[in-house]
Order: structure tokens, then sequence, then C-alpha cells
């Protein structure tokens, strides 16, 4: 197993923990991660849910968490790996978000929904690695052309992010209804060959790592064949004793079966994954009144968005399952257990050795 170089740092493992919001890696399952030789991943989505004046000023609140969050991984992490942090590209204040992760030190910055084109400007003169979150070929083009041609940039690394990932889907409804017909496989092999122009220009790898459903060392070594130098996974990182979300959260995890996932609408005008329960029947049946508004996302009209996302994720990972939005990857019926990071990254390992 060789280990990969993103600039000044090392992944001794070819693995980044994906980001998952809200609240469900923070500090301690990223530390986790990044301590055994990967990259753990902060979600920047609400970080601050359960700060005591959240509800009143939840942007103040965000910008101040998300700090000691990042402090907290790196201290757990003990130099090993990289702590990096998830955030959407559709966040408001985006800018200053970007700019409080670099000040707190992060290693990395991860970033989708949406397209990123102001990251290099916000991280200049920061360390801080910069990684878009891709679906095709042609959306990494767009990015990393606008990226090469204003700013003279490229990415330190890319994620490559297939139809069966959890949480929202840089995919059409009618692909992710038929999944067994479309070609991924094509899609990841186009995106490593057009990465070499921007390598060959700035003389430097720019590693690749596929995410959406990677369960098991099958699903790496079928990665790694595609050209591909690693891989994102998140959903089997949710059932572990260093994930941050509430116990009945995971449990719901490790209860849940194939038949049990759906894909919804979301507020942010994407398809999302999630699991189907109480909260999904009502908001499928029809609109939810929004009461107190937090102003998190640009695509977000709380006058015609269905329900508020925000507060479906804060009420699941903290375990009102009932009114909660419990986002998960297509593969979540193969949980079954409670596990640890360690073991996690234990039955993944001969897929990459």
């Amino acid at each position: 197993m060789k280990p990969i170089e993103i600039g000044d740092y090392r992944l001794n493992i070819p693995l980044i923990q994906g980001g998952m919001g809200i609240g469900v890696s923070r500090c301690s399952l990223a530390g986790a991660v990044a301590k055994e030789g990967g990259m753990g991943v902060i979600s920047a989505a609400q970080v601050g849910y359960d700060h005591p004046d959240f509800r009143s000023r939840p942007e103040e609140s965000n910008l101040l968490e998300l700090p000691n969050q990042i402090r907290k991984a790196k201290k757990i992490a003990q130099g090993c790996g990289m702590v990096a942090v998830n955030l959407m590209a559709v966040t408001q204040l985006y800018k200053e978000y970007v700019e409080c992760i670099c000040e707190a030190g992060a290693d990395a910055i991860v970033t989708g929904a949406g397209l990123p084109t102001s990251l290099p400007e916000y991280t200049h003169g920061f360390d801080t690695k910069i990684a878009p979150i891709v679906s095709t070929a042609k959306a990494m083009q767009v990015i990393l052309k606008y990226w090469d041609r204003k700013y003279s940039r490229t990415a330190d690394f890319l994620v490559v992010e297939g139809p069966k990932a959890g949480g929202h889907l840089g995919f059409s409804f009618e692909i992710l209804a038929q999944l067994s017909s479309y070609d991924f496989d094509a899609e990841v092999r186009a995106i490593v060959a057009a990465k070499r122009v921007f390598e060959e220009k700035y003389q430097r790898r720019i590693p690749v790592f596929l995410a959406g459903g990677i369960s098991d060392a099958q699903d790496v070594r079928h990665a790694l064949s595609l050209g591909t130098d690693g891989v994102q996974v998140a959903t089997r990182f949710v059932a572990t004793e260093e994930c941050d979300a509430s116990d009945k959260y995971k449990e719901a995890y490790i209860q849940a079966k194939e038949e049990d996932v759906t894909i919804i609408h979301s507020p942010v005008g994407m398809p999302g994954r999630a699991l189907r329960n109480a909260f999904v029947e009502r908001m499928q049946a029809g609109q939810e009144k929004i009461v107190g508004c937090y102003n998190c996302l640009k695509a977000c009209n709380p006058k015609t968005a269905p329900y508020c996302i925000s507060q479906a994720l804060i009420n699941a990972v903290r375990g009102d399952l009932d009114d909660g939005l419990i986002f998960c990857g297509a593969r979540v019926g193969e949980v079954n257990r409670m596990t640890t990071v360690k073991n996690v990254i234990r039955d993944l390992a001969p897929g990459w050795a």
C-alpha cells in the first residue's frame, strides 16, 4: 500500500471519511479516522447546532463552534492523517466559512453541492488544500478550467461521487431510478483521463478518490481498477463508537433494510438519498410549514421549500427519528452491527493492500 501525498500532507491509507451533516461527522469521527492515517472530515453544515445560542444566532454559533471542532479533531488525530471540512458551495456566508476553516488550521476543504468557483481566492495565503466533489467529467472540467484561467490554480485532489452515495446527489431523478443501466465506471475513467491535462500543466499528481456505494474490500479494489487513487466512505462509519450521532441514529442504520432507502426532494434543489420513515412519508404527502428559517442555504426559499432541511437533520442526529431526515448511502442495509473506526478500516484494507 503506497501512501498518498497531498502537498506536504501524507495519507498512509488511501481513505477519506465522507462528511455527514448535520452533526454526524464532527471531531470525534473525523479525528479517529485521521488517527488511523486517513482523512477525517467534519461537516460544516450547522456544525454549531447544539450551541446554546444557535436558535437565535445560528451563523455566529456555527462560526464559533467550527474552529473548536477542527482543533479537537486534530488533537485526537495526534499528528496523523489529515483533518478536513466538508462545506457545501450553496452555504450562505460561504467566504466567511472558508476563511474560518483556514484560520482554524484545517488541512483541507472538500466542497460540493454547487460550483465552488471562488474557493481558490478565499483560500489564498493559506496552506489549506482544496478539492471539489464532482460526478461528471464535464463538471470537473468546468471547475478546474475556471480555477486555472482565473487563479492559475488547480485542485489538490478530487472526490468523484457516484449515484449510490448518501445525502445530496449530483444526478437526475431519472438516472437514480435506473442505476442498473447507468455506466458510472465509464464516467470515472473519463474523469481520471481528463484531470491529466491539469496534472501535466501544474507538474504534480491530483489524486482521485471514488465515493458512493463503497462498502467492502471488493469495492475498494474495483475503485482502484478504474484508475482512482483511493476511496471515500461515509455510511460504513455511522454505526461506530466514534461517530458523533446519537445512539438512536446509529441504530436506525443497523436496523435498515435495502427496501427502506428512498430518494427525496431536498430544499437544496437536488435529489437526496435517505431512509424512509414517518418524516419522509409526511413530506411526500405534502409541504410542511416552516417556522423560523435558519437562512443557511442560498438555494432554499422557506416560502416554497417542502420542509426545513436543517431542522429535519438536527432532529435526526439528536435521535428524534420520527421528525428527522436520515441521510444514508444505497448500501446502508449492509450495516448490521456497532463497530469501531479501526474495524471498518480493517474490513476495507484488503482492497488496497
